[in-house]
């Protein structure tokens, strides 16, 4: 049975044996049907269950099976680490190691497909891959988790609060206490808190227990957050051009003394890293309509070279720096708008996240 997201009143299992059943039923409807696929129980403290997969041949397969009701990412690595431990005392006999879960969130499986490893879960998430006997099994459930109500933890980095708290942990070095935290990013205290226990389970971030965080996987947590923030997704944008050239742009915003915004995108970059000549000026401001009127720009669906976005995403603005006159996003800003942007944007955010690295000390607080 594999419980979807579209059927959220059915009951939520709970004990891990009934995790394990179920996800043993989703597995084998995976399986072609001259696979067969046997339970042997739990046999060692180190694994919930040995599975034994028979190919048509007679060849097969033994699957390490570690169930629980919830895997973190930050879980995954200890996880998988025990798993090995067993199957290395099975000497030459194929084996693969398999993690089961009610629901595994899609950075927990990236992090379990990275390792070599599968998985299943009972909304249909599935990969299972072996050499000997030769096979892959992938089937895609849902991407969010539907037992998860009201007052959870949250389950993304979407929301202003969400992009405040991720802003700093990216702008500040550590150590951070989560009260700092909270003060530097803006957020509320108990917004702070849920986007740090979140960001612990997806392993983005050490934290000393009811202490400081010391550490941030920087370049993770930037790539995390574009899945859930993005220049044309989180904001309202309106394309324009400027018939003489994006110069004539810069000049103009030189001059809009009255006018707030920030440039990112490759014009921004730019400053930084030298990728190509930009194409699109990717620019924040308070009010469209305004500041189109001011720089003049004429609307356009198509062959436009400036993009306008207004945002309640106030963060945007923070931490930006002046420079001949302009004012630029801050370095994290630039990053996540040309990850999340069109055309070549994305090459051009993986070149300035690559310069972020070697030169935090330049630009990070």
């Amino acid at each position: 049975m594999t419980y979807s997201a579209d059927n959220e009143k059915r009951p939520a299992p709970e004990r891990e044996d009934d995790i394990l059943r179920a996800a043993i039923d989703v597995l084998r409807v995976r399986l072609p049907p001259s696979w067969n696929l046997d339970a042997d129980g739990p046999v060692d403290r180190r694994i919930d269950s040995l599975l034994t997969l028979r190919a048509p041949d007679g060849a097969e397969l033994s699957l390490v099976v570690e169930a629980k009701r919830l895997f973190n990412t930050r879980d995954v690595p200890y996880a998988l680490e025990q798993l090995n431990d067993f199957a290395a005392d099975l000497g030459d006999r194929p084996t693969a190691s398999l993690l089961i879960a009610r629901y595994l969130a899609p950075s927990t499986r990236e992090r379990i497909a990275g390792a070599g490893a599968g998985y299943v879960d009972l909304t249909g998430n599935v990969l299972l891959r072996a050499e000997r006997p030769a096979l892959w099994v992938s089937d895609r459930g849902a991407d969010r988790d539907p037992w998860r109500g009201p007052g959870r933890p949250r389950g993304s980095l979407n929301g202003p609060p969400a992009a405040r708290v991720v802003r700093a942990l990216l702008d500040f070095a550590p150590p951070l206490g989560v009260p700092e935290l909270a003060a530097k990013s803006g957020a509320s205290t108990g917004a702070t808190y849920r986007v740090v226990e979140f960001l612990e389970q997806e392993g983005l971030i050490e934290r000393v227990p009811r202490g400081p965080i010391t550490s941030v996987r920087w370049r993770t947590l930037l790539e995390r957050w574009s899945r859930d923030y993005g220049f044309a997704k989180s904001n309202v944008v309106e394309t324009f051009i400027e018939p003489r050239g994006l110069d004539a742009l810069l000049a103009r915003l030189a001059t809009a003394t009255d006018l707030e915004y920030v440039i990112t995108g490759s014009l921004a970059a730019a400053r930084l890293e030298p990728y190509a000549p930009a194409r699109l000026a990717m620019v924040y401001v308070r009010d469209l309509q305004a500041a189109a009127s001011t720089l003049e720009l004429r609307p356009a669906s198509s062959g436009a070279n400036v993009a306008l976005a207004s945002s309640e995403y106030d963060v945007v603005f923070e931490r930006a720096t002046r420079s001949d006159g302009l004012r630029f996003a801050a370095p994290s800003q630039i990053a996540v708008d040309l990850l999340t942007g069109p055309g070549r944007s994305p090459s051009e955010g993986e070149a300035l996240t690559t310069w972020t690295e070697r030169n935090e000390r330049v630009w990070r607080q």
